[in-house]
């Protein structure tokens, strides 16, 4: 590679962009203020005649059967889970259900405020293509009412050529399914358990009654047995109980219906550490030791207090699962893995002083100890701070890596630097001036002057930059690899 002190480069601007939908709802639960109100409205259901309930029903389905798959399905499903939290609901016609569900349901825009942060990865399938061309998925926070942040996909295509085109998203949308009994492995969970400070005798008690493998209704099943007395007071078993029980409800898979649009598909936060949001997902296509491969996403998990560092795992893009991640490197934001293992470990880039990028390694991906420094902001662009835009791409220079660096008036800006292929602790080149930053035209919008990534794609000797306009809305810019390999010293 040819190294040309001060040479800059840019990335150009080429489209589509990508912008807040807000007829794009999901049909969510609602639930009022307090279990009495709940009683109080469905007594008030109760007490309609059959008549009316037809009425009223066939009102709600004519409103909203357009805009949802299934919505009386929904609505009965809704009845049930009620019907499962209070106590005291009478047993009615499937009708009187669907119309009580709806009174506990309600509509909830995903995208209404914003839709950025993208990352891009190849899609699972590639069949059916001209030469040359590549299908990917593209990956999005979607951010709607009260701040709360979901993950949204669409797909698309580059050709030969470079042009980017995004397959028309289908209208209709939806979550996944939670997989019920799904196993967890009891050596795995005890060491979650040890890391997250959770392991002591009454945890360590409980696990022993567990099989090497075992269900959440298993786990279950053995918290409803009172520990025997072990010197500590009942406060103790209860906080044990709690945290073994948290733990094993934010380790969860989930499955769309396979016959789903992938634009359809929704991630929604579903458990308390994600319940003000599930944010910045980073995509990578992982290789593993035997030449197969696995989707893998670090996110942020927000409870509205705490932000916390967790994984994605998917082979399909429909069924996913949802894993902790554990260790004392397992804190603020910016984790990147790298796409596969490097001399038998896992890589990981990552930012837990809120200035630097650090790399570490482990060899489980649950869990991550000790990272060390690798590159301090440098220039005036990234004074503030630097991160990863996403995970290390591969090429034959070495490890390109995007960054984000933020500057005079919390200005975001894209940069770039090249790690050593086979010892990424060697910082091979920097860029010295902003890949991208952004214009007047992407000034404006949820936070202002902002430009971001959360994952690239090269295809060829071109790569991809899907990014985001303010925290607000997406595009896509392009540069020449070879082009920005010259620009770093």
């Amino acid at each position: 590679m040819t190294k040309i002190a001060s040479r800059t480069v840019h990335a150009k601007r080429v489209g589509p962009t990508l912008t807040p939908d807000r007829s794009r709802v999901l049909i969510r639960p609602f639930y009022p203020t307090s279990d009495d109100i709940a009683l109080r409205i469905i007594g008030r259901v109760m007490a309609l005649s059959d008549e009316r309930v037809t009425q009223l029903l066939r009102e709600v389905l004519c409103e909203f059967e357009d805009r949802h798959e299934q919505v009386e399905h929904l609505l009965r499903y809704r009845f049930i889970k009620l019907r499962d939290t209070l106590t005291d609901v009478p047993e009615t016609s499937p009708e009187r259900q669907a119309l009580i569900g709806a009174y506990f349901t309600h509509e909830y825009s995903f995208e209404s405020t914003a839709l950025f942060n993208p990352s891009i990865v190849p899609h699972p399938d590639q069949t059916g293509l001209a030469k040359g061309t590549l299908r990917f998925i593209l990956s999005l926070r979607a951010t709607g009412e009260g701040h709360i942040s979901s993950i949204a996909f669409r797909e698309g295509t580059v050709n030969a050529q470079e042009r980017i085109t995004l397959t028309q998203p289908v209208p209709l949308v939806t979550e996944p399914a939670r997989v019920p009994n799904a196993i967890y492995e009891k050596p795995l969970f005890a060491r979650k358990l040890q890391e997250a400070g959770l392991k002591n005798d009454l945890s360590s008690h409980m696990l022993d009654q567990l099989q090497d493998t075992f269900t959440l209704d298993d786990l279950r099943g053995v918290l409803k047995v009172e520990p025997p007395h072990t010197g500590s007071p009942d406060v103790a078993a209860d906080d044990a109980a709690r945290g073994i029980l948290l733990l094993a409800e934010s380790n969860y898979e989930v499955i769309f219906a396979p016959a789903s649009q992938v634009s359809q598909r929704v991630l929604f936060p579903s458990v308390p550490s994600q319940s003000n949001g599930i944010e910045d997902a980073r995509f990578v296509r992982f290789q593993n030791d035997d030449g197969t491969f696995a989707y893998y996403a670090t996110y942020t998990a927000y409870d509205g207090r705490i932000i916390l560092p967790q994984l994605l795992e998917t082979h399909d893009f429909v069924h996913f699962k949802f894993i902790t991640l554990n260790g004392p490197a397992v804190q603020n934001k910016g984790m990147a893995l790298f796409p596969r293992k490097i001399d038998g470990q896992y890589a990981m880039l990552s930012r837990q002083d809120d200035e630097n990028i650090l790399l570490m390694y482990s060899d489980n991906i649950h869990f991550w100890q000790t990272p060390k420094l690798l590159l301090p902001p440098a220039e005036p662009w990234q004074f503030v701070k630097i991160g990863t835009c996403g995970s290390p791409i591969e090429t034959e220079a070495g490890w390109l890596v995007l960054t984000h660096g933020v500057g005079p008036m919390r200005k975001y800006c894209l940069g770039a630097f090249l790690l050593d292929i086979n010892d990424p602790t060697r910082v091979l080149g920097r860029l010295h001036e902003p890949l991208l930053a952004p214009n007047e035209t992407e000034r404006e919008g949820y936070v202002p002057n902002v430009v971001y990534t959360c994952g690239a794609l090269l295809h060829g000797r071109e790569l991809i930059i899907p990014y985001a306009m303010s925290d607000y809305a997406t595009s896509f810019a392009t540069v020449s690899l070879d082009e920005l390999l010259a620009a770093m010293e």
